[in-house]
Protein backbone atom coordinates (compact mmCIF):
# COMPACT_ATOMS: atom_id res chain seq x y z
CA UNK A 1 0.00 0.00 0.00
CA UNK A 2 1.25 3.47 -0.86
CA UNK A 3 1.74 5.43 2.36
CA UNK A 4 1.91 8.77 0.59
CA UNK A 5 -0.71 10.61 -1.40
CA UNK A 6 1.88 11.55 -3.98
CA UNK A 7 3.17 8.99 -6.48
CA UNK A 8 6.44 8.35 -4.68
CA UNK A 9 8.20 9.23 -1.45
CA UNK A 10 10.88 11.09 -3.44
CA UNK A 11 8.40 13.40 -5.12
CA UNK A 12 9.63 16.86 -5.98
CA UNK A 13 8.33 19.34 -3.37
CA UNK A 14 7.49 21.84 -6.13
CA UNK A 15 4.59 19.74 -7.37
CA UNK A 16 1.06 19.99 -6.00
CA UNK A 17 -1.14 16.93 -6.18
CA UNK A 18 -4.82 16.42 -5.50
CA UNK A 19 -6.31 13.56 -3.54
CA UNK A 20 -9.82 12.30 -2.97
CA UNK A 21 -11.28 12.19 0.53
CA UNK A 22 -10.86 8.40 0.60
CA UNK A 23 -7.18 8.68 -0.34
CA UNK A 24 -6.56 11.32 2.34
CA UNK A 25 -8.44 9.30 4.97
CA UNK A 26 -6.19 6.29 4.33
CA UNK A 27 -3.02 8.24 5.23
CA UNK A 28 -4.18 11.20 7.31
CA UNK A 29 -2.38 10.13 10.51
CA UNK A 30 0.92 10.47 8.66
CA UNK A 31 0.20 13.92 7.17
CA UNK A 32 -0.14 17.48 8.38
CA UNK A 33 -3.79 18.37 7.80
CA UNK A 34 -3.73 22.13 7.29
CA UNK A 35 -7.17 23.76 7.26
CA UNK A 36 -7.06 27.18 5.55
CA UNK A 37 -10.69 28.22 6.21
CA UNK A 38 -11.82 30.90 8.66
CA UNK A 39 -12.04 30.17 12.40
CA UNK A 40 -15.85 30.33 12.19
CA UNK A 41 -15.92 27.64 9.49
CA UNK A 42 -13.36 25.54 11.40
CA UNK A 43 -15.43 25.78 14.58
CA UNK A 44 -18.49 24.51 12.72
CA UNK A 45 -16.89 21.39 11.24
CA UNK A 46 -13.39 20.04 10.69
CA UNK A 47 -11.35 16.92 10.16
CA UNK A 48 -9.92 15.33 13.29
CA UNK A 49 -6.27 16.30 13.68
CA UNK A 50 -6.52 19.33 11.40
CA UNK A 51 -4.53 22.45 12.26
CA UNK A 52 -6.14 25.82 11.54
CA UNK A 53 -4.15 28.43 9.62
CA UNK A 54 -6.55 30.79 7.80
CA UNK A 55 -5.57 31.47 4.20
CA UNK A 56 -4.26 34.98 4.85
CA UNK A 57 -1.96 33.86 7.67
CA UNK A 58 -0.20 30.86 6.10
CA UNK A 59 3.59 31.29 6.17
CA UNK A 60 5.84 28.76 4.37
CA UNK A 61 8.35 28.67 7.26
CA UNK A 62 5.63 27.87 9.79
CA UNK A 63 4.12 25.19 7.54
CA UNK A 64 7.53 23.55 7.16
CA UNK A 65 8.04 23.58 10.94
CA UNK A 66 4.55 22.14 11.58
CA UNK A 67 4.99 19.45 8.92
CA UNK A 68 8.14 18.00 10.51
CA UNK A 69 8.95 16.26 7.22
CA UNK A 70 5.41 14.97 6.67
CA UNK A 71 3.32 15.57 3.59
CA UNK A 72 0.95 18.57 3.89
CA UNK A 73 -2.73 18.17 2.97
CA UNK A 74 -4.49 21.50 2.45
CA UNK A 75 -8.19 21.68 3.32
CA UNK A 76 -10.83 24.33 2.71
CA UNK A 77 -14.58 24.27 2.16
CA UNK A 78 -14.59 23.38 -1.54
CA UNK A 79 -10.98 23.37 -2.75
CA UNK A 80 -10.47 26.89 -4.15
CA UNK A 81 -8.72 28.44 -1.14
CA UNK A 82 -6.56 25.34 -0.68
CA UNK A 83 -5.45 25.66 -4.33
CA UNK A 84 -4.48 29.29 -3.73
CA UNK A 85 -2.47 28.41 -0.62
CA UNK A 86 -0.82 25.53 -2.52
CA UNK A 87 0.33 28.04 -5.14
CA UNK A 88 1.95 30.13 -2.38
CA UNK A 89 3.66 27.13 -0.75
CA UNK A 90 4.85 25.45 -3.95
CA UNK A 91 8.63 25.57 -4.09
CA UNK A 92 8.85 27.24 -0.68
CA UNK A 93 8.50 24.17 1.54
CA UNK A 94 10.55 21.00 1.39
CA UNK A 95 7.63 18.59 1.72
CA UNK A 96 4.98 17.43 -0.76
CA UNK A 97 1.79 19.51 -0.93
CA UNK A 98 -1.58 17.88 -1.59
CA UNK A 99 -4.99 19.54 -1.93
CA UNK A 100 -8.07 17.70 -0.68
CA UNK A 101 -10.15 17.51 -3.85
CA UNK A 102 -13.57 19.03 -3.22
CA UNK A 103 -12.57 20.21 0.26
CA UNK A 104 -14.46 19.47 3.44
CA UNK A 105 -17.75 19.34 1.51
CA UNK A 106 -16.47 16.30 -0.41
CA UNK A 107 -15.06 14.79 2.81
CA UNK A 108 -18.47 15.03 4.49
CA UNK A 109 -20.30 13.81 1.36
CA UNK A 110 -18.09 10.70 1.47
CA UNK A 111 -19.38 10.04 5.00
CA UNK A 112 -15.94 10.36 6.62
CA UNK A 113 -15.61 11.27 10.32
CA UNK A 114 -15.99 14.97 11.03
CA UNK A 115 -15.65 16.92 14.26
CA UNK A 116 -18.57 19.30 14.71
CA UNK A 117 -18.96 22.24 17.02
CA UNK A 118 -21.23 25.17 17.43
CA UNK A 119 -20.83 27.56 14.51
CA UNK A 120 -20.87 31.09 15.87
CA UNK A 121 -21.31 33.20 12.79
CA UNK A 122 -21.83 32.83 9.07
CA UNK A 123 -19.56 30.92 6.70
CA UNK A 124 -17.41 33.18 4.51
CA UNK A 125 -19.32 32.28 1.34
CA UNK A 126 -22.61 33.47 2.86
CA UNK A 127 -20.98 36.66 4.09
CA UNK A 128 -19.89 37.39 0.51
CA UNK A 129 -23.43 36.77 -0.77
CA UNK A 130 -24.90 39.13 1.84
CA UNK A 131 -22.31 41.87 1.26
CA UNK A 132 -22.52 41.67 -2.55
CA UNK A 133 -26.31 41.58 -2.54
CA UNK A 134 -26.51 44.52 -0.13
CA UNK A 135 -24.12 46.63 -2.21
CA UNK A 136 -25.97 45.85 -5.43
CA UNK A 137 -29.35 46.62 -3.84
CA UNK A 138 -27.96 49.85 -2.38
CA UNK A 139 -26.49 50.89 -5.74
CA UNK A 140 -29.72 50.23 -7.62
CA UNK A 141 -31.90 51.94 -4.99
CA UNK A 142 -29.68 55.04 -4.79
CA UNK A 143 -29.38 55.07 -8.57
CA UNK A 144 -33.15 55.22 -8.90
CA UNK A 145 -33.77 57.67 -6.05
CA UNK A 146 -30.70 59.91 -5.81
CA UNK A 147 -28.44 59.94 -8.87
CA UNK A 148 -27.80 57.59 -11.79
CA UNK A 149 -24.08 57.41 -10.92
CA UNK A 150 -24.97 55.05 -8.05
CA UNK A 151 -25.76 52.37 -10.65
CA UNK A 152 -21.98 52.15 -11.08
CA UNK A 153 -21.74 50.62 -7.59
CA UNK A 154 -24.03 47.77 -8.64
CA UNK A 155 -22.06 47.37 -11.87
CA UNK A 156 -18.74 47.32 -10.02
CA UNK A 157 -19.90 44.61 -7.59
CA UNK A 158 -21.39 42.60 -10.45
CA UNK A 159 -18.09 42.81 -12.36
CA UNK A 160 -16.27 41.64 -9.23
CA UNK A 161 -18.57 38.62 -8.96
CA UNK A 162 -17.97 37.74 -12.62
CA UNK A 163 -14.20 38.06 -12.05
CA UNK A 164 -14.46 35.83 -8.97
CA UNK A 165 -16.41 33.24 -10.93
CA UNK A 166 -13.91 33.20 -13.79
CA UNK A 167 -10.71 33.19 -11.74
CA UNK A 168 -11.65 31.63 -8.40
CA UNK A 169 -10.27 34.77 -6.71
CA UNK A 170 -12.82 36.74 -4.71
CA UNK A 171 -11.50 40.07 -3.46
CA UNK A 172 -14.54 40.58 -1.26
CA UNK A 173 -13.99 37.15 0.30
CA UNK A 174 -10.34 37.95 1.00
CA UNK A 175 -11.34 41.26 2.59
CA UNK A 176 -14.11 39.68 4.68
CA UNK A 177 -11.75 36.91 5.86
CA UNK A 178 -9.58 39.61 7.46
CA UNK A 179 -12.45 41.08 9.48
CA UNK A 180 -12.21 40.64 13.27
CA UNK A 181 -15.28 38.39 13.50
CA UNK A 182 -13.61 35.92 11.10
CA UNK A 183 -10.38 35.78 13.10
CA UNK A 184 -11.76 34.58 16.47
CA UNK A 185 -9.86 31.34 17.06
CA UNK A 186 -11.34 30.90 20.56
CA UNK A 187 -14.58 29.71 18.96
CA UNK A 188 -12.72 26.66 17.60
CA UNK A 189 -12.52 24.86 20.95
CA UNK A 190 -16.18 23.75 21.10
CA UNK A 191 -15.86 20.57 19.08
CA UNK A 192 -17.18 17.04 19.40
CA UNK A 193 -16.75 14.04 17.12
CA UNK A 194 -19.55 13.05 14.78
CA UNK A 195 -19.57 10.33 12.11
Amino acid sequence: MNHHLTNSANVESRRVTRATPTEVNAVRERCLLLDVRTPIEFAGARMEGAVLRPMGSVEPEEVEALAKGREVVLICEGGVRAERVAAVLTGRVGVPITVLDGGLKAWQAAGLPTLRGERRGLPLERQVFIAAGSLILTGVTLGALVHSWFYALAGFVGAGLVFAGLTGTCGMGVLLAKMPWNRNVAACNLLKEEK
